[in-house]
């Protein structure tokens, strides 16, 4: 992707960076998100919350997606706060630029689907994680035969939808968790980490 691209006029005047996807290449877990975070624009890596890291701890932000990764031990609780170590796991979003004021378009969401297709293919993971609304509709729509309506908040939490040649586990924007979700979401994910996951679905040719 061009380091300076202009597809998405508006948000060329807003973003401080492109944010590109980060983490392991080799990855089984991609998790998508809707647009980077403003942490994520000032530094350039997916995901990032005011509230990792040992200068936030007693921030009361809720939970973040590191700390459910920490949990899950797919990002070392020791590595940067701006660099998550992070193992079998993959960060990105549906669009790279952001609009500190709105969420994006329908069209600038189209204007990175062609990257963000790009980096699906290539990793070719076996389970996608939409995080929040956003992307699990966006998500869901192009990889599951499941109508639109049946994919939705809360109820979709903590599932595992199967699609065409991914699965899909959509998760609440961890900022917005209940505690009770932030659980369920980790007891339902451990449980498909402990499977036999890679021989449960079939690899989609690429």
């Amino acid at each position: 992707m061009d380091e300076d691209c202009r597809n998405c006029p508006a948000l060329c005047e807003t973003r401080e960076q492109i944010v590109h996807g980060y983490g392991d290449v080799g990855a089984d877990f991609l998790f998508v998100g809707e647009r980077p975070t403003a942490r994520a624009d000032a530094v350039g890596v997916p995901f990032l919350s005011e509230g990792d890291g040992d200068e936030a701890e007693n921030e009361n932000d809720g939970t973040t997606l590191r700390r459910i990764l920490e949990r899950l031990a797919l990002c070392d609780a020791t590595s940067p706060a701006d660099r998550p170590g992070l193992e079998n796991t993959y960060l990105t979003n549906l669009t790279r630029c952001r609009d500190p004021e709105r969420p994006p378009t329908d069209e600038e969401i189209g204007n990175c689907e062609p990257f963000l297709n790009a980096e699906i293919r290539s990793i070719n993971p076996e389970v996608l994680v939409p995080v929040g609304e956003r992307a699990l509709e966006e998500l869901g729509t192009e990889y599951t035969t499941t109508p639109v309506e049946d994919l939705s908040f809360p109820d979709a939490h903590a599932t595992t939808i199967r699609g065409r040649g991914f699965a899909l586990v959509p998760m609440i924007d961890p900022r917005e968790q209940s505690d009770a979700q932030t659980q369920a979401w980790l007891e339902h994910f451990a449980e498909l980490m402990a499977s036999d996951y890679r021989q449960t679905k079939g690899r989609r040719e690429r």
